[in-house]
Parts: C-alpha cells; structure tokens; sequence
C-alpha cells in the first residue's frame, strides 16, 4: 500500500545509511587523505588528476551497469536483492580502505572504484522502489525526506569522525590517520545497520517471477528495446540529457570541493567544518526546497537551483580565504539537496511507472556518465593550465547547457508519450 509512514521512513532511512559514504568518504576524508597520505610525494595537480580518473573510471562502471540493473531489477523482481548486494559491496570495500598503507594510493583508488560501484547500483535500486512507496500526491515530499534525512544523517556520523580525527585519544586512538581509518570502518557499519529497516519494511514491487538468467538475458534485451523506445519519449529524453549536463556540475563539486580547497591552501580542519556546514545546511534546505516546488513549479524550483549554481562555481573560481569556503559551503547547503530530490521525484512523474527500475537505471546511468566527463574535465584542465581555479570554472557551461535542455521538456506531451508506449508495451 502506497503512502504507508512505515515503508516511507523505512526507505527514506536508506538515505540516512549510504550518506555516511558519500559524506565522509566521497566528500570528505578519501579526498583529504588521498592527497596527503595515500598519494605521498606527488604534487597537487598530479593528485587532483589521478582523483578524478578514479571518480571518473567508478562512474564509467556503473553507467555501463546500470540501465541493465534496472532492467533485471523490472523483470524478475529483484530489486530488493540486487540493492542488498550492492549496499554490503560498498560497506566491505568502505571498511577495507582503513587497511591500505601509505604511498598506496593504486590500491586505495581501487578500494574506491569498487565502493563507489557499491554505492551508485544501490541508489539505482533504491530510486526505482520511490513510485511504490510514495502517490504522486506525496512523492515530492517523500523525496525531499530521504535526501533530508541523508544529510542530517550524514552530517551526524561525520561530526563524529570530525572528534575521531580531531581528538583520536578520546576514542582510544593513536593520532588523526588512525581516526580517519577507524572512520572508514564506522562508515561501513552505519551503512550496513540502517539498510536494515528498507530489507524489512519495504515491499518488493510486484512483478512477473522469472529466473535469474532468464532476468538477465531479458534485462539486456529490455535495454536495447528502452535505446529504441525513447526516440518517441522525446520529453524523457530531454530531461534525460538536460539533468545529464546539469547534474554533472552539481557530482563534480560535491567529489572535487575538498581537493580544490586543499590545492588552495587551506587546512582540512577549515575543509571539514565546510562540509558540516553545508551537511547541516543541506537538511532544512532538502525539506523547505519541496515547499518551495509545491509553491512556484518544480521546474521552476529546478531552474532556480541551476542558476545558483552556475553562481557557486563562478564564485568558486574567484574564492580566495576560508571564510569564502564558508560562504560557498552554505550556498551549496541551501540548493544541493533540492536539485537531486526535484529531479528524482520530477522525473518519476514523466516515466511509465511499471518499469521504474528501468527508466532509473537510464537516469542513474547518465548521472554516472556525467560524474565521468566531470571530474576528468576539472582533472585534466587542472593538469593543463596548472590552475584548479580554471578547472571549476569550466563546470558553468554544464548547467547552463542544462537549464536550456530542461526548457524543451513538455509534461503534456510526455503524458501522451509515455500512454502511447504503454499501448505498445
């Protein structure tokens, strides 16, 4: 039954337990250690490069993956399942970066790869399950709740391996390296402990029971016909593209924001109270944004975010103290949140319902297709001019593509597209 407040919390509590990765690991401490302890000896342009290759080359896995997850996901009922595994996959591989050496930065980049291949199959798989949770009366607010609560969520386990880093011997510690190991082992469990309230509480969608082979002989071919099919869901493909270029900005400051401070001088305390800020910013902002939504449009609310956007990376170009970071890290507090949970819950009002695994597993594929051009764009521009300032500011002419492909989006139209393709299905 839609609109259930256990399944709701259940789900939206998903978002509080894979936060943690993206928080302290992706956003926070991989970036921060990468540079300083893992890819010792290198200067900060080389490691800025070698960062993005391993965001760029996690991306180019699971934008192969993932219309084919969804696919299998959709025709066997799986959805439920593929999440659980590639959730513990993320977790295992999380705990595993406490145990890697220093100058070992290969292998820490793989460790990284694999949980980032984790963490986006399961958000694949946790998008899909958003139609049969929440009514379209309620799915914009549902939305808001779970990335809500991924931020206060998130924001809670990093405070706390914020202290293990800061203050190790409180903890038991030896000093800040093993407080950040032990917080790659904290954010391992977190993740695994509150993916246990969605395994329990949240129904498999309905769907025709076939073998696992033959769901994935049928999810290929699913992939190819869906290749097919949104030649005539012309709106769904616009989104699709217009989100591909603006959501690529919003992934390639979230992944690169630390890496750029640092390469700016400043110390990773300041870097660490920046992304609490915007952690605590965000939770607030992810709710008051839906408001925002009901209140002028989503579109309109998604066009707003995007202009500010394209203000945060022009200010970041011209960033020069930490007190700037501070400004910048509340500025990205305040529309972050609201961009991903419109577009989610925006997009699942275009799409056909009955084969939302599918259709997310595009939509979480050109997200991943533009968390590669991203980050290597920054990387490589970066390594060029010798200026991580340059490489920021690139990222402006992503959402500004953006917002202009989102303007040919017509939900009307899209209503008609998508009954037409039922009739054929």
């Amino acid at each position: 039954m839609k609109d259930s407040r256990k399944e709701i919390v259940s789900w939206s509590l998903y978002d509080w337990a894979n936060s943690s990765f993206a928080t302290t690991v992706m956003a926070g401490f991989f970036p921060i250690f990468f540079s300083q302890y893992w890819s010792y000896g290198a200067d900060s342009t080389q490691s800025t490069f070698f960062l993005g290759l391993g965001n760029s080359a996690a991306s180019l896995v699971i934008a192969v993956i993932a219309p084919v997850i969804g696919a299998i996901a959709d025709r066997g009922s799986y959805r439920k399942k593929l999440l659980i595994f590639f959730a513990f996959l993320g977790s295992v591989m999380t705990i595993g970066l406490a145990f890697i050496a220093l100058g070992m930065w290969p292998l820490a980049i793989f460790f990284y790869i694999i949980a980032t291949i984790g963490f986006s199959g399961a958000n694949t798989l946790y998008d899909s399950l958003l139609p049969s949770v929440a009514s379209e009366r309620k799915i914009d607010f549902v939305s808001s709740l779970g990335y809500g609560l991924g931020y206060i969520g998130g924001g809670l386990l990093f405070l706390i391996n914020v202290a293990m880093y800061i203050f190790p011997s409180a903890f038991g510690l030896e000093d800040g390296t093993a407080g950040v190991k032990a917080s790659f082992v904290t954010v391992g469990v977190w993740w695994m402990a509150f993916t246990i309230p969605l395994i329990i509480f949240v129904k498999e969608p309905k769907g025709e029971k076939i073998g696992l082979g033959e769901a994935v002989r049928e999810g290929f071919g699913q992939v190819g016909r869906t290749l097919r099919d949104l030649r005539n869901l012309r709106s769904i493909s616009w989104f699709l593209v217009g989100y591909w270029c603006y959501i690529d900005g919003v992934d390639t400051i979230i992944r690169m924001a630390t890496d750029y401070g640092t390469a700016l001088g400043f110390s990773a305390t300041s870097l660490i109270i920046a992304l609490l800020i915007t952690q605590f910013v965000a939770f607030p902002a992810a709710i008051g944004y839906n408001l925002l939504g009901r209140r002028i449009g989503v579109r309109n609310a998604l066009n707003i975010a995007i202009f500010a956007y394209i203000a945060i990376a022009t200010m970041g170009y011209f960033m020069q103290t930490e007190a700037h970071f501070f400004i910048l890290a509340v500025c990205i507090g305040l529309f972050q949140g609201g961009i991903q949970a419109l577009s989610r819950s925006y997009y699942s009002r275009l799409i056909p319902a009955e084969h939302a695994s599918q259709f997310y597993g595009f939509f979480n594929m050109l997200g991943k297709f533009a968390a590669i051009i991203g980050p290597l764009l920054v990387g490589v521009i970066t390594l060029i001019t010798g200026d991580q300032r340059n490489g920021i500011f690139s990222l402006v002419v992503l959402f500004i593509i953006g917002f202009l492909l989102l303007r040919r989006v017509d939900e009307g139209r899209a209503a008609e597209e998508v009954e037409a393709y039922r009739r054929i299905q």
